[in-house]
């Protein structure tokens, strides 16, 4: 462990990114819980500005970091993550497209499944089909945490595919199902959890309605998501 530090994608050397790391899609909004939650953080990454800082929070150390968009995408950071620096809990916050009609724009999604259409399970040549899941105590942590705080917040099924603009979709199945709502990284996060060992949650906002068509902007998800990074923080 730590040998094979800085990583191609990651510049920081063994020790120091803590053993818990939040994440985020946007490297902006890493940058923001850095400021908002982090005593004393220090810049640890800025390849290709994938943002990340340790600093900590109530006494207790703690790292944040981008992400980018994407299984491929959070499947390298979270793997190296892993592998090379000794990180034993991802935390995700992040956004989401709710496709239940009692799923409401600003909510809280707690996903407890992650559904997806990917192939990034092939690698582990499983003789049938995986079912990614998060933490439970991390889950139940998490559930604590927005009734304590008094958030809105829904537990269960998310889907995540490697296509955003899909042009052929049968993804309606997936409301049937009963599917909260659709983000784009969280299997390749539980996966990677898995096969280490290690423990992995994502945490959504609802950003958008795939049913009624209502959408948040570009700001108010880089900026005004905190409900979902204090509870990923309360669970330091």
């Amino acid at each position: 462990m730590g040998e094979n530090t800085p990583t191609p994608h990651i510049g920081a050397k063994y020790g120091e990114i803590a053993e818990t790391v939040i994440m985020a899609g946007d490297p902006l909004r890493a940058k923001l819980m850095a400021e908002r939650y982090l005593e004393n953080p220090v810049q640890f990454n800025n390849v290709r500005g994938m943002l990340g800082f340790t600093g900590t929070h109530n006494g207790k150390r703690v790292s944040v970091m981008g992400h980018g968009m994407g299984i491929p995408s959070i499947g390298i950071y979270t793997y190296e993550l892993f592998n090379f620096y000794g990180v034993k809990t991802i935390i995700r916050v992040g956004s989401c497209g709710a496709r239940q009609m009692h799923v409401h724009v600003g909510d809280i999604v707690i996903a407890m499944g992650a559904c997806t259409d990917s192939h990034y399970a092939d690698q582990y040549e499983l003789p049938g089909t995986y079912a990614p899941i998060a933490s439970f105590d991390l889950v139940r942590g998490a559930v604590d945490a927005c009734e304590k705080f008094g958030y809105t917040y829904h537990v269960g099924n998310v889907f995540a595919a490697d296509i955003f603009y899909n042009q052929h979709s049968k993804r309606a199945n997936w409301t049937k199902m009963g599917v909260l709502a659709d983000e784009m990284e969280s299997p390749a996060l539980y996966m990677n959890a898995a096969v280490t060992g290690n423990k992995a949650l994502c945490i959504c906002t609802v950003s958008d309605h795939i049913l009624t068509g209502e959408v948040t902007t570009a700001e108010e998800r880089q900026t005004t998501f905190t409900k979902m990074m204090d509870v990923a923080f309360s669970l330091i």
